[in-house]
């Protein structure tokens, strides 16, 4: 069966590849094992724990759960690695929003405006960052093939229509985000920090 976040899989894999030790966190022990097996059968170095910032058990609001999940998450990982980063002297932060937090998903509002405040957390986290050596981007994937962009393509007639808004006349794959996230980690970007980069075919990414 598909990996439940094939666009972190395809990243973790392609830093992997380019000589990261990656560390894999999910919600659920299952996903970080399946990955784990996944990767380290390719001969990749990969470890794996489970991290659930956003659980409370009295959680009674979609909107409050999704910008704890989305937001409070990525903020409080991005503090948890701060130190190491510092203790090396340099480090590299890309945080995932989606064509989303620019081009509003119809009936997902929690979920775009979640995305939206990753584009200004990015930003706040490179200035207040920058004076560690830790530059911080934002990787902001459009319409990729994935279980959980699946409703907006599952149909032929769906997709077509999906593709008028693009450019490039097709979906995305988990592999076209993971080259540039590999990318914004390297030294190739050293002079890069506060972006966001789109991968989206040419979607219109504009606030």
């Amino acid at each position: 069966t598909p990996h439940p976040c094939l666009i972190g899989l395809a990243i973790a894999r392609r830093l992997a590849q380019d000589g990261a030790h990656v560390v894999i966190s999910s919600r659920k022990q299952q996903n970080v094992d399946k990955a784990m097996n996944i990767l380290q059968g390719e001969g990749l170095s990969v470890t794996g724990t489970v991290c659930h910032v956003g659980k409370a058990e009295d959680r009674e609001r979609l909107v409050a759960m999704v910008l704890d999940v989305n937001v409070k998450a990525t903020a409080l990982m991005t503090k948890a690695v701060v130190p190491e980063m510092e203790k090396r002297g340099s480090g590299s932060v890309v945080i995932v929003a989606s064509i989303g937090a620019f081009t509003p998903f119809p009936g997902l509002g929690p979920y775009n405006v979640s995305k939206t405040a990753l584009l200004g957390l990015t930003k706040n986290l490179a200035l207040e960052l920058a004076p560690k050596n830790i530059r911080v981007n934002c990787l902001a994937p459009g319409l990729i093939r994935t279980n959980f962009s699946s409703v907006l393509w599952k149909d032929k007639e769906r997709e077509d229509r999906m593709k008028e808004f693009m450019h490039i006349r097709r979906l995305g794959k988990p592999e076209d985000c993971a080259g540039i996230v590999s990318f914004l980690c390297s030294e190739d970007a050293s002079y890069i920090t506060g972006e966001t980069v789109v991968v989206g075919g040419g979607t219109p990414s504009r606030l």
